[in-house]
């Protein structure tokens, strides 16, 4: 996923934590705040595992919202994985990345992937 999709500013996640929506399903937990652009944000915090599965996850998770960058409203998403993130396959993430996105509304209109 390209650097300009990305949230890098601790200032920025903190105001989507505390004025955006969130859903969530086993895996993993999404808020969006109403933003210009569309900016996505991973967060995996040390209860996921080592720095080495902390970055596999954070990896996966930027791959598996890839594909939804043209679909998706403006915004900013914050994607927060739960520890049992870590054990998860690629493809159970994909899905679960993929029913956030449904049960946040997310989706522009005509393109419901």
């Amino acid at each position: 996923m390209e650097r300009r999709y990305r949230l890098q500013k601790n200032r920025t996640f903190q105001y989507v934590y505390r004025r955006g929506k969130s859903v969530a399903c086993r895996d993993l937990v999404m808020l969006h705040a109403k933003g210009r652009g569309l900016q996505v944000g991973f967060s995996v915090s040390k209860k996921v595992g080592n720095a080495v599965t902390r970055n596999l996850v954070k990896r996966r998770l930027r791959e598996c919202f890839r594909p939804y960058l043209g679909d998706v409203k403006n915004g900013l998403y914050v994607i927060v994985a739960r520890p049992s993130a870590a054990e998860a396959t690629f493809q159970s993430l994909q899905r679960d990345v993929k029913y956030l996105l449904k049960k946040q509304d997310a989706f522009k209109e005509g393109n419901r992937a």
